[in-house]
């Protein structure tokens, strides 16, 4: 039986942040230590409820990505093995074993980089009503689910824990980063969802959008940070029950989505999850690291 870690504890290095699943530590003046918790949220909502490995199966699948799309933008890793890290942070090996990622520090951009290749959740709420995707005009007649006409870069700004990230017009964005800055944020998250989409969608998954953050480094260069391409920042559907029309089934956080919208949840407190949505919640995930990865994640 997998044990969940809701909050990790590591009292010899200085806690940064706790988002609402990574807990960020300063390692020394050149290095980050983020850990993945097994902690759910949805509708930025941090769940009761831990989803034992989830954390685990975060942190490989950001590995897997992280090396595949390295030839399109460098990133922030160092190591995922511990025995590799220094001593301070080995000492605490039993909480963070699998699920640690040590990297560079880099001024991040307050930017979510949020990129469309379908039209689904928001943006097809949004399109519904007036037309459009963060107020960008799109044809008429595009039904639920269905493909984009273009890959979208519809970025949001970064909220804090408690709020709601906003979605902006790409113009904005480059009100607040800058516009060449803005201008390669776009393109490059442009690139890397196209290259990880037609990958996955030989694996059997369609990526219908994800979210990947960016950071910038002493030297000016762009780099992809944070996690990436994972069913927490993604919508993940099997390509083998894909229709258009409707909402599709997930390898993602809509299950949890589609139970709390069951139960009316309030969009705003806390809850205590049954064991049955946990437990279906981390086989979505797990299927969905096999089909990508060809490999079982790493739970022990």
């Amino acid at each position: 039986m997998i044990e969940a870690l809701f909050e990790s504890n590591c009292p010899d290095l200085k806690l940064v942040a706790r988002g609402k699943v990574r807990d960020l530590y300063e390692v020394d003046a050149e290095s980050l230590l983020f850990v993945a918790t097994d902690r759910i949220s949805a509708y930025d909502v941090i769940m009761k409820s831990a989803v034992a490995g989830k954390g685990k199966i975060l942190t490989q699948i950001s590995q897997f990505w992280f090396s595949f799309l390295e030839p399109v933008v460098q990133n922030h890793l160092i190591t995922a093995n511990i025995d590799e890290m220094p001593q301070v942070v080995q000492q605490y090996r039993d909480q963070l074993q699998g699920r640690s990622l040590l990297v560079k520090k880099v001024e991040v951009l307050p930017i979510e980089a949020i990129v469309r290749g379908y039209i689904t959740g928001s943006g097809w709420k949004e399109y519904e009503k007036q037309g459009t995707v963060c107020d960008m005009a799109l044809p008429e007649g595009l039904r639920e689910s269905q493909k984009l006409p273009r890959v979208l870069f519809t970025p949001s700004t970064k909220a804090e824990y408690g709020d709601h990230d906003e979605n902006i017009h790409p113009d904005k964005c480059a009100e607040i980063i800058g516009e060449e800055r803005a201008k390669e944020m776009a393109r490059v998250a442009e690139e890397l969802y196209s290259k990880a989409a037609e990958y996955a969608l030989g694996k059997g998954i369609i990526i219908a959008d994800t979210k990947f953050e960016f950071g910038v480094d002493k030297q000016g260069n762009l780099m992809l940070i944070d996690e990436v391409l994972t069913p927490d920042s993604s919508r993940f559907w099997p390509t083998a029950s894909y229709k258009v029309g409707r909402g599709q089934e997930s390898y993602d956080k809509q299950y949890l989505r589609d139970y709390l919208t069951s139960i009316d949840f309030d969009m705003h407190t806390p809850i205590d999850l049954p064991p049955t949505v946990l437990d279906n919640t981390l086989k979505k995930y797990i299927e969905a690291y096999v089909k990508l990865t060809g490999n079982r994640p790493e739970l022990g």
